[in-house]
């Protein structure tokens, strides 16, 4: 998954070295999440998981994202080519994440949360390691291509040494009946309306938070320097939230999902609110509201995929977990695209406070969704 953001991380270095215009910056970190839900609806319909070995076809699909994501170092910088590159590395990496979970989940059924919580955490990490790899590589972007890919093939490789875990079952194929129901069961309506709220903030956040402190740091620190503390920023918020999503996992075991939910947003919403009034301001203080941030914006992403799979018919839990997934990407889509273009109108920290809409959207949703849940019981 270091594929995901390598574009968002090495971006500064680029557009030092060719100037690249704020829609085609954005599409380079937007259209990944354009193919991936290209990629995810695809290999559901077609059943790739189920029809081949689930840990083949996360290899191919991993080895083949490295390749795509190596296209960056010889295609015109910011061109078309870089960009449909970025888009062919979403619908590779559609057969890497949702098939990562299934592989995952066939470990264990009373310690789902916890299963899908490591998994994100997993997922989290890799989402991380592009800026981490990008501050070690100094000016030379060129230098987190290289190692992201190799991170990448290696990874996918390492996969065909696992075993399929004693619940293994092959996961239903896309069932357009499921729009139906997703729309007729109020519990689905609310546990997707909450997950649609935690997106909205999330891949924002997780794609542009390097060059949001960059510029918020830039106000008070030299150049250079805020650029590097920038990328220190990035991962070390997007790396501990990775770390947290293993304990919300746990937490959300016992507690119950709908509970990690909520106590998440709050939280992640307060710290956008938060970095958008320390933004430009002392940058210690930024960086650890940010850190704050990064740790509780993510936590609860593993849990509305196992709400919605508790909550589904389970002969049609892959169909609606897969519209689920569909969604919330789409949504990103949209909301990757934007932020650097609004924000070069009104500012950073208009668009970081906007971003808090998401988590207030997405707590009265599973507020209502515990009450349904309480009174039905």
């Amino acid at each position: 998954m270091s594929l995901w953001f390598v574009s968002a991380a090495i971006l500064p270095d680029m557009t030092r070295e060719v100037r690249i215009s704020p829609m085609a910056q954005a599409l380079l970190s937007s259209g990944v999440q354009a193919g991936f839900v290209v990629g995810a609806v695809a290999s559901a319909i077609f059943g790739i998981a189920d029809r081949f070995d689930p840990r083949r076809v996360f290899a191919v699909c991993a080895v083949c994202a490295a390749a795509a994501n190596v296209i960056l170092l010889i295609a015109p910088i910011g061109g078309a080519v870089a960009i449909l590159a970025r888009v062919a590395t979403g619908v590779l990496l559609a057969g890497v994440y949702p098939v990562g979970m299934k592989l995952a989940v066939g470990w264990g059924t009373r310690d789902r949360g916890f299963l899908v919580g490591l998994l994100v955490g997993a997922l989290t990490l890799g989402s991380a390691l592009p800026h981490l790899v990008a501050l070690g590589g100094g000016a030379e972007w060129r230098v987190a291509v290289v190692v992201t890919s190799l991170a990448a093939a290696v990874g996918g490789l390492l996969v065909l040494l696992t075993a399929l875990g004693p619940h293994h079952v092959s996961a239903a194929g896309f069932d357009p009946r499921a729009i139906s129901i997703a729309w007729t069961d109020r519990r689905l309506r609310l546990a997707y309306a909450g997950y649609l709220g935690h997106m909205w903030e999330l891949y924002a956040m997780w794609a542009w938070i390097g060059a949001a402190t960059a510029i918020s740091y830039a106000v008070t620190l030299p150049a250079a320097v805020a650029q590097d503390f920038a990328k220190l920023t990035a991962f070390v918020a997007i790396g501990l939230g990775g770390l947290a999503c293993v304990v919300a996992g746990q937490v959300a075991d016992r507690i119950g999902k709908a509970d990690v939910t909520i106590y998440a947003m709050v939280f992640s919403g307060s710290a956008a609110l938060a970095t958008a009034l320390t933004f430009g301001g002392p940058p210690w203080l930024t960086f650890m509201i940010v850190i704050i941030w990064g740790i509780t914006i993510i936590p609860d992403s593993a849990q509305f995929s196992a709400i919605v799979a508790d909550v589904s018919p389970p002969e049609q839990a892959g169909s609606l977990l897969t519209l689920q997934t569909a969604l919330g990407f789409t949504l990103t889509i949209f909301t990757v695209q934007f932020a650097p273009v609004f924000a070069a109108f009104v500012g950073w920290p208009m668009v970081i406070a906007a971003m808090a809409l998401g988590p207030v959207f997405g707590t009265i949703a599973m507020l209502r969704l515990k009450a349904l849940t309480v009174r039905t019981a």
